[in-house]
């Protein structure tokens, strides 16, 4: 398997609304995904974390890599697998969902010091967003085992920013979080196919799945190539993505979660 082929996979013409038939063969999807890889679950129980909220059934799918510190608090990755209703939903957010599966299997190969979380959450989109039934909120709130060390959250990682020349741009929000962020972000290796611009989440608001983690005080950042014209849109297709930069994004997110086991973030959130 490959980015391209998973994003193909996600990203149909049946979409993945919540609810819907292209939203459930896409759980099953990432589960496949999970079992194949032997991504060992979180929970007790398996990788679905299901809740339900208004009458309706949700489910987070929650794996985990264990670490050589199993009393540390572990870094979550994370990033929605739904999509908006009438579109494939390939940039929102197939991509980044097949970063996660990417990055799981590089980081399943190597000795890390703490253990790692690969959350995909569910109902990230409207009429869910930043209400009670949002994946991300029900995930944090009700179905993690203990605190986290930080959090990491990928939205919109699969186009060119619409700018000439700045196209390769990969916007790493939430620095203000925790000053030893800006300590990882200096010593982690850049892939030469992205740059990287470093800014603040005040700058940008609460536009994806870390919003749970800033209102509890937990390090976070968001990874994000920002909004384009195919955003929410029937457009959204797989063909319109950059795979090269995807997966160079792949890349430099199992650097940078390995450089975050390893920093002890110890300053005060928001401290700096």
């Amino acid at each position: 398997m490959g980015i391209e082929t998973d994003v193909r996979n996600l990203a149909t013409d049946m979409g993945r609304e919540v609810g819907t038939a292209g939203h459930d063969d896409a759980r099953g999807y990432i589960l496949d995904r999970l079992h194949d890889m032997g991504i060992a679950p979180y929970l007790p129980g398996g990788f679905e974390a299901s809740y339900s909220s208004n009458d309706q059934e949700f489910c987070n799918l929650l794996g985990v890599l264990p670490g050589e510190g199993p009393s540390l608090p572990p870094v979550l990755l994370g990033a929605h697998y739904d999509a908006v209703e009438g579109t494939p939903g390939a940039d929102d957010n197939a991509a980044a969902v097949a970063v996660l599966l990417e990055v799981a299997g590089i980081l399943g190969q190597e000795r890390l010091p703490r253990s790692v979380i690969v959350a995909f959450f569910d109902a990230e989109e409207p009429p869910n967003f930043l209400s009670p039934s949002m994946g991300s909120i029900r995930c944090f709130e009700d179905q993690l085992l203990g605190p986290v060390h930080a959090a990491v959250i990928m939205d919109l990682v699969g186009h060119d920013v619409p700018i000439p020349g700045l196209g390769d741009l990969l916007f790493v929000v939430g620095l203000e979080s925790n000053e030893g962020l800006g300590e990882v972000i200096q010593s982690c290796p850049v892939d030469p196919d992205i740059r990287i611009v470093p800014t603040l989440n005040r700058y940008v608001g609460d536009l994806s799945d870390h919003h749970v983690f800033r209102q509890n005080e937990v390090p976070y950042l968001f990874l994000t190539c920002a909004t384009w014209q195919h955003y929410h849109q029937p457009t959204d297709t797989p063909d319109k993505l950059n795979y090269p930069k995807v997966e160079a994004i792949s890349r430099y997110l199992a650097g940078l979660t390995v450089e975050i086991c390893s920093n002890l973030l110890a300053g005060e959130f928001e401290g700096y």
